[in-house]
């Protein structure tokens, strides 16, 4: 995968959960990271506030659930 296929993808979905790329593009977190690191760095995606769940009251979500990042459109 390269920076393009990252961000189509995040175009065609806008928000993405971290956990949602790692099975789209079968790649380590951390490699992912690095990729989302240099969109970051150029302006195009940010990284959501990291919730402490998904919502629910079990409170054993996974921190690659909770982790979102989004497309910003410059119109």
């Amino acid at each position: 995968m390269i920076l393009s296929d990252l961000r189509a993808y995040l175009m065609q979905h806008h928000r993405v959960a971290l956990a949602d790329l790692i099975l789209h593009f079968n790649m380590d977190a951390d490699a992912l990271r690095g990729m989302l690191d240099k969109w970051i760095s150029k302006g195009k995606v940010r990284k959501l506030p990291l919730t402490a769940s998904c919502g629910t009251s079990c409170c054993q979500c996974d921190t690659t659930l909770t982790e979102i990042y989004e497309w910003i459109n410059q119109d």
